[in-house]
């Protein structure tokens, strides 16, 4: 296998958020690999393999999994007739229902849970999204991880598709949307109004626009997201926990600049850096950016974190 280096690793994760086509990716990956047959020995490496994502089975003996609704009322993205081919639903055939659907677990025969709000990635709700849902139940909580594809028919299976939609996604609709499914948890007496909310990637960015939108948000955790403005910082009545990656200088950039406003904006926060790893170190269906000791660190971290602030 060639070795992957910080320069594979950058480059992919400009493809992976937009900024190169599959086409010019491809091309870049197979100078940097030496060739095109290294390149191709690299893709299984650098994409994520839902095959390891079952680390809590779907159908383990404490858990009990579900499917939700959250209506949004008249917070409605604009659906574009050119998405993606891969797209769950035709776009024409869609009915603009203002509605984010959730993939849900609790412990079993426990209902009065504090809840938490799990945000994918820009890849969708997919088996790794789900995945970590189960785990944040097992810890105690009750888990939904919200598909803000719903608008599409839901997330595709192929990634590529997936990233695409996510990128016709209005930000501030989007934080309203998420912001309406946590005033809609907060109402309920099962959760006590103790709410939660953990992102990553695009998800951890989402944490930070909810936490700004809503202020009945108690406590959200940031994996390696992008911050929110100033303006909006200023807003935020949740707790935070931030986790970032020593070596992702793309989300780094904005880090000091956020800091200083949440101080000034007297938020309660801790931010983390762990050295030496990737962006998207959490995800152990990545093989090439996953970091075993990083994730458990913050995962550790961030149950705590969460036990602490959503206490009854």
């Amino acid at each position: 296998m060639p070795p992957i280096s910080d320069d594979i690793i950058r480059l992919y994760d400009r493809f992976t958020h937009g900024e190169l086509d599959r086409r010019s990716f491809l091309e870049s990956l197979a100078r940097a690999a030496g060739g095109a047959a290294a390149a191709s020995a690299l893709l299984p490496v650098l994409a994520n393999d839902y095959a390891r994502a079952a680390i809590i089975a779907e159908d383990a003996p404490r858990l009990e999994t579900f499917t939700a609704e959250f209506d949004t009322g008249d917070i409605v993205d604009e659906i574009t007739p050119d998405a993606p081919a891969g797209a769950a639903t035709s776009p024409a055939a869609l009915p603009h229902a203002p509605v984010v659907a959730a993939y849900g677990a609790r412990p079993k025969k426990e209902s009065v849970l504090p809840a938490v709000v799990v945000i994918h990635e820009n890849r969708g709700l997919n088996p790794h999204i789900k995945d970590v849902a189960r785990r944040v139940a097992l810890e105690g909580f009750q888990a939904f991880a919200v598909d803000m594809l719903s608008p599409y028919g839901g997330t595709p299976a192929d990634e590529d598709a997936a990233r695409a939609l996510i990128g016709k996604l209005n930000r501030d609709k989007t934080a309203a949307k998420l912001a309406k499914v946590v005033e809609k948890l907060a109402l309920l007496k099962t959760h006590q109004r103790m709410v939660g909310a953990v992102g990553f990637c695009w998800g951890g960015g989402m944490v930070n626009a909810l936490a700004a939108a809503q202020p009945a948000l108690k406590a959200g955790v940031v994996y390696y997201g992008r911050q929110a403005s100033a303006e909006e910082a200023a807003r935020i009545k949740a707790a935070l926990l931030i986790h970032y990656a020593e070596k992702d200088e793309r989300i780094n950039a904005g880090a000091a600049a956020y800091e200083a406003a949440l101080k000034a904006a007297g938020v309660k926060y801790k931010s983390y850096v762990y050295p030496g790893v990737e962006h998207a170190f959490n995800n152990d269906t990545n093989a090439a950016r996953y970091n075993k000791e990083a994730a458990d660190l913050a995962w550790k971290r961030t149950i705590k974190f969460f036990r602490r602030k959503l206490a009854f």
